[in-house]
């Protein structure tokens, strides 16, 4: 009988530059990983790829001056407000320096108390003990008078200065707004861009709806402009800092890559193995308040036998009910039965209750995130065994 369920391994590659031959690198480190490890390719393997290093190996990059570009054909007024950004240097600092660099003013509108994705601005104990409360418009003056002096307690940057001082650096006046609606930017600017990830799309329909110029954050470098990267599907959402005048944007030729990937491995191994691409996790800290999705989705390319659900019934549910008389190896057999048994879908029944009703690329993702962390662990890629066994698989 296997003791063992899902296994995960990150596996180490060489560093990964632009033009390298990604394909061909996961491969040759999923081989020499197989022989230092000594494991077996089996059916229904998962090797999931960061989309850091598909982003680097296809060149997808733009500059400052790009998204200025970009900017300046679609706000001619060179005036315009900027709503709902995140708070952050690595994900927004490049791109709000492009804003500032081709515009002369911005009226940048935030959220409060924190930014879409969990990001402080103020302590919220002070929010509830002031005049304000989440249907307030608090202008910059009294945002600064007070909640100006509160620092991130993990980064120790109050990001309304950072901000403030980046876009003047710039030589851009900015003036800054904090509600919760996004429709009290158009009190100030008839010209939006509209910088939430998530609602990106009512976002923007709602401010047209209203007469506004409004473009979102997807919408820019959504096209190449003089040769530069670009990323039709998502613009600049997913992008990161590279460097202080360029960002890596979210990948473009992801699907390509997973299907060239499992072709070859299917053709090495004789194994059917699923490949995925994927960026950020979907899960939220509990301490620091931080939901991890960043990216606009959280695998951008899978191959087909990734789509969907999972499908599983609750062993706690059916432990404590159906079989609440047995115990030992007759209870381990029964649940092993009722599994076999179970329906191709089990949608709305009670015997999933309290199972995460989550597509599988979000789920595996989150896994992968985990496993290969965002910093000094040199292992983007991911490779899991067992994911969809259960436990009547001997």
């Amino acid at each position: 009988m296997r003791n063992v369920g899902t296994v995960v391994r990150g596996i180490r590659t060489p560093i990964i530059k632009e033009n390298d031959d990604l394909a061909s690198i996961v491969i040759d480190s999923l081989m020499a990983a197989k022989e230092s490890e000594g494991f077996e390719f089996k059916d229904k393997d998962i090797v999931a790829i960061t989309e850091a290093v598909v982003g680097i190996s296809e060149g997808n990059y733009v500059t400052v001056d790009d998204v200025a570009a970009d900017l300046m054909a679609k706000f001619p007024s060179k005036k315009i407000g900027v709503t709902n950004p995140i708070l952050s240097r690595n994900r927004f600092s490049i791109i709000l320096k492009g804003i500032a660099r081709g515009m002369d003013k911005i009226t940048l509108l935030t959220s409060f108390p924190a930014d879409e994705v969990g990001n402080g601005i103020m302590d919220e104990n002070l929010l509830d003990e002031s005049e304000f409360n989440l249907a307030s418009v608090i202008s910059e003056d009294e945002y600064t008078e007070n909640f100006g002096s509160w620092k991130h307690p993990f980064t120790g940057i109050n990001m309304i200065d950072f901000y403030r001082e980046l876009i003047e650096s710039e030589d851009c006046e900015v003036e800054f707004v904090f509600s919760n609606d996004v429709k009290t930017i158009l009190d100030y600017t008839n010209d939006v861009l509209a910088c939430d990830i998530h609602t990106r799309e009512k976002t923007v329909k709602l401010l047209k709806d209203l007469g506004a110029n409004a473009y979102g954050l997807y919408q820019i470098m959504a096209e190449a402009i003089n040769g530069s990267g670009c990323n039709p599907d998502y613009g600049l959402l997913g992008s990161n800092k590279a460097t202080e005048e360029k960002l890596k944007l979210f990948p473009r030729t992801g699907q390509d890559l997973v299907e060239d990937v499992q072709k070859r491995l299917v053709e090495m191994t004789g194994k059917q193995i699923e490949v995925m691409v994927y960026g950020d996790g979907a899960f939220k800290d509990p301490v620091g308040k931080i939901w991890e999705l960043a990216d606009p989705v959280v695998s951008p390319a899978h191959t087909g036998g990734l789509i969907g659900y999972p499908n599983e019934i609750k062993l706690k549910y059916v432990s404590d009910n159906k079989f609440a008389d047995l115990k030992g190896d007759e209870l381990k057999e029964a649940i092993k039965n009722e599994i076999r048994e179970k329906d191709a879908d089990l949608t709305g029944q009670m015997i999933t209750e309290g199972t995460t009703p989550r597509v599988l690329t979000d789920l595996i993702g989150s896994l992968c995130d985990l496993t290969s962390g965002s910093g000094d662990k040199g292992t983007p890629v991911i490779f899991i065994q067992g994911y969809f066994d259960n436990l009547a698989n001997d």
